[in-house]
Order: C-alpha cells, then sequence, then structure tokens
C-alpha cells in the first residue's frame, strides 16, 4: 500500500561540495540504443565523451529487455544505415544477427542476440574512446544561466558530479530532461494513459518432432485462451503474437505477446508489474504442457531483465512529430535521417491489442516510402546544450509509437550526437548547429538522408 501523505513531507539536505567524479565535452545520460548511438558519434568527431547508464550493461531494451528486432527498410530498400548497419555488420561477422526472411521486403529487417549486441556496442563505445559508467543512475542537474553545467550521481563512495559541456537525454523516460525543467507530455489525450509495456521470455525443453502434431492442436488452444480469458480465469495475451509463437518458435525463441499496462515511472508500480507479468508467464506454461504437443517438458528459459516500455515522458521540443507527418511521408529541412514504422499502439489498458493488427485502416506508410526524422524534435527552448534522443523525444502518442523503435532512436542518437561534436568545435548552442554541416557529415558517416527540402 503506498503512503498518500508520502508526497506532504520535505525534509531538508544540508548544503554540501560535491567532489567531481569525471569531467567531458559532451556527457550521454542513458546506455540504450540511442545513448550508445550518439556518444560513439560525438566520441568519433573529436568531443570526449562520458556515457552514464544505470545497468550492468549497455543496450537498454534492446539488451537487458529482450527487445531483439531492427526496423530499417521501406519494404523496397533498407533506408536506415549509418551506426545501425554498422552495428548489425560487427554482429553479422560473430553469428549474432539475422535478415528476416522477407527481407528487405518488410519493415522488419533483423533478428539478433541481445547477448551479441551488448559485446558489439560495448566494443564500438571502447573502441570511439567513450568512457562508460555502469551501474549509475542519472540524478539531478546542477543548471546555471540557462545550461546543465553538471549532473549528480549517487555511487556506492557517495555523491558525485559529472561535468559536462553538452548533455544527450537518451534515458528513455526522459529524466534529465525533466528535472532540468523541460516541458513534457505523458500518454494519450483521452485519458493520459501510456502504451502497454511487454515481458519479452524464451523456452526450453520443446519437443520439435511433433511440431506437426502442434501445428494442428494450435487453433483449439488459442480458442480455449481466449474463452479462458474472456471469463477472466486466464492471463491477458497479445493473440496474433501468442498464434504465431505456438505454431514456430523453437528453444530459445523470444516471445513478444505477455502484455501489462501502468506507469513505468513509478518504481513501485513498475516492480510489481514486473512480477506479476511473470505470473502471467507462469500461468500460460502451465496450460501449454497441458494442451499443447511437445510442451510437456517445456520450461522458462529466460526472461528480460526488464519490462520493455514503450512510452513515457515525451519531452516538448522545438517541432512535435505528429501522425499525419508519419503517414504522409513528410519530409524537414532540418532532417537527420528516415523513420519507416507503422503506427504501432500497444493497448495502454493492456489487453495484448495492437494496432499492428489492424490490417486496411491507415496506419502504415505507402510501400517505398518514409518520413524524416527531425532534429528539432530533439532540442528544446529551455536548456541550449541539451538533447534527448530515443522515445522521450517530442512527439504526439500517435506519432511516438512508429518513431520510438530502435533504429530510429539510433537516427537520433547519431544525429544529435554528431550535432553536440560540431557545436564542441564552433563554441555554438546546440539550436545553433549548421544542420548543412550536419546533414553533409552524417551523410559521410553513411546516414541514409535524402529528399530534404
Amino acid at each position: 500500500m503506498k503512503d498518500s501523505n508520502a508526497g506532504n513531507f520535505q525534509i531538508k539536505i544540508p548544503s554540501s561540495k560535491i567532489e567531481v567524479l569525471a569531467e567531458a565535452d559532451v556527457v550521454v545520460c542513458g546506455g540504450g540504443c540511442s545513448g550508445v548511438a550518439a556518444a560513439i558519434a560525438a566520441a568519433r568527431h573529436g568531443a570526449s565523451v562520458i556515457l552514464i547508464e544505470r545497468w550492468p550493461t549497455v543496450g537498454g531494451m534492446a539488451t537487458n529487455a529482450l527487445v531483439n528486432g531492427w526496423h530499417r527498410s521501406d519494404r523496397e530498400n533498407v533506408v536506415i544505415n549509418g551506426l545501425v548497419e554498422e552495428s548489425a555488420q560487427r554482429a553479422e561477422k560473430e553469428g549474432w544477427i539475422v535478415k528476416d526472411s522477407q527481407y528487405p521486403h518488410a519493415h522488419e529487417t533483423h533478428w539478433f542476440d541481445p547477448e551479441g549486441m551488448r559485446i558489439v556496442w560495448h566494443r564500438m563505445l571502447k573502441e570511439s574512446g567513450v568512457r562508460t559508467f555502469c551501474h549509475v543512475a542519472v540524478g539531478e542537474p546542477v543548471i546555471e544561466d540557462g545550461k546543465i553545467k553538471a549532473v549528480l550521481v549517487d555511487t556506492k563512495r557517495g555523491r558525485r558530479a559529472i561535468l559536462g559541456k553538452y548533455f544527450v537525454d537518451s534515458t528513455g523516460d526522459g529524466d534529465l530532461a525533466a528535472k532540468a525543467g523541460v516541458p513534457f507530455s505523458y500518454g494519450r489525450e483521452s485519458d493520459g494513459l501510456v502504451q502497454g509495456m511487454t515481458l519479452i521470455f524464451s523456452l526450453e525443453g520443446i519437443d520439435g518432432s511433433v511440431k506437426e502434431k502442434r501445428l494442428a492442436a494450435e487453433p483449439g488452444v488459442m480458442e480455449m485462451m481466449r474463452e479462458l480469458r474472456g471469463k477472466g480465469e486466464f492471463p491477458q495475451f497479445n493473440d496474433a503474437n501468442c498464434g504465431h509463437y505456438l505454431r514456430n518458435a523453437e528453444n530459445g525463441t523470444l516471445w513478444n505477446m505477455l502484455p501489462v499496462a501502468g506507469n513505468p515511472l513509478d518504481e513501485e508500480e513498475l516492480t510489481s508489474l514486473t512480477a506479476e507479468a511473470r505470473e502471467k508467464l507462469v500461468s500460460y506454461l502451465s496450460l501449454w504442457r497441458k494442451k499443447v504437443p511437445g510442451y510437456a517438458k517445456a520450461t522458462i528459459r529466460e526472461t528480460g531483465f526488464a519490462l520493455g516500455v514503450r512510452e513515457s515522458r515525451r519531452i516538448t521540443g522545438l517541432k512535435t512529430l505528429d501522425h499525419n507527418m508519419i503517414l504522409d511521408a513528410v519530409k524537414h529541412k532540418d532532417a537527420i535521417g528516415h523513420g519507416v514504422w507503422m503506427i504501432d499502439i500497444h493497448d495502454p489498458k493492456g489487453t495484448g491489442y495492437t494496432t499492428y493488427s489492424d490490417r486496411g485502416k491507415r496506419n502504415m506508410l505507402e510501400t517505398g516510402t518514409s518520413y524524416h526524422i527531425p532534429l528539432g524534435m530533439c532540442l528544446n527552448k529551455q536548456i541550449s546544450n541539451l538533447a534527448v534522443a530515443g522515445r522521450c523525444a517530442s512527439s504526439t502518442h500517435e506519432a511516438h509509437s512508429s518513431v520510438r523503435v530502435q533504429t530510429h532512436c539510433m537516427v537520433m542518437g547519431q544525429g544529435v550526437g554528431t550535432a553536440a561534436a560540431i557545436c564542441l568545435r564552433d563554441g555554438k548552442s546546440l539550436t545553433q548547429v549548421d544542420i548543412m554541416e550536419l546533414q553533409k557529415t552524417l551523410k559521410k558517416d553513411g546516414v541514409y538522408l535524402e529528399d530534404v527540402p
């Protein structure tokens, strides 16, 4: 039970001098895929860079939550390259990534081994000279004259400060930007709820020798699950994905079908939701062992270290991406790359329903088209040396459901990291970056960037 009075009390903390832990030109807060891209890009263009990550390894949702699919194609050609392509090439050499069977004629282009990808990214960070601090969460910013001077972090040795000239918030939740006073939106307009979350998991002990029997039984099992769910006797699940996995999953396949919903900014609630998700998995498996051929000895092999969070804060930027910009494949003068994914909203009430299943409705770009991801959605009016990258960038609830996917977040990361290095060299604020030079640099670095107005 929550303490309803907790927010009504305050304590005084005596003022004190904080020891400086480290200092760099660019401080990237959050080591998910967008933060990795931002840090590498800035470092390769001459900036000294520090990357702060709260979890034991980098990669965020891609590695720690086991979300292992990439979306790079407009269904005719791959249009997201740059550091995404380099990461894929490095992973391919080690056997840690495979192309989708429909490549390149589907948005989904690659499926990777999360363990391998975290190794790839740690290598790239080290080679680029980035100082990486894992096990450290982003604390309060120190702000002077409209700029962030430092970010405070709590370490095992006490509170410390990390100083920087430019800061990138790639926390996913917009933690640094919100603490610095940048306005933000949260949830959909109708009720303020954010997209549902998913626990990714894998199984072992599946007997592949009876797959034909499993295929024959799948429709009946799905109908039974739906009937029990309707009576409140079985957990919610993503129907389309569940059926696919029951037909095709092998030992080690990463299942994306287990939904929960709530507030990812409330740590106590998030803890409860994570435990709830694992209880749901136990319920799934109990039924499957009895009803699905080949599953009698199936066991849980792995679950995500964390829930796959899709949406929380969306900062108010210089430009806000909306669903028409996506579906109409709108191009922007300040483009830093392309996006291809559809309007893919996972039910904020946790039913497992997603607009991905709404075939025939206007939720997908036309084949062969892509939209621009503008730099303006990553910048703000309040803090001149702060950019955001990733799912906390400025967008509507609907547009966010497209631009939140990992490859698009990496486009933002590479864009703002490169912008920070250019501004460092020129002595400018991030909003003053020479956009034509930035675009020229990104293209030179392998970013696909076409049709700029």
